[in-house]
């Protein structure tokens, strides 16, 4: 698979994610019973990590 995330993409999907896995540890808005769906943002860090994103391959979108 080619890269087919600019450097902007790939920056705001790593923020995002960061954001998301600390809602699902709890430092933001603790104790609530939500916060396991802040694990979905292990999917944004690793498309940002290796740059591809499948949606947009499926979709032959690139940012880059």
């Amino acid at each position: 698979m080619s890269v087919n995330m600019g450097t902007l993409d790939r920056i705001l999907r790593a923020i995002i994610g960061i954001a998301l896995i600390a809602f699902a540890l709890g430092y933001i808005a603790p104790g609530t019973a939500w916060n396991w769906v802040g694990w979905i943002g292990v999917v944004p860090i690793l498309t940002a990590l290796f740059g591809v994103c499948p949606a947009y391959s499926l979709f032959g979108m690139s940012t880059r």
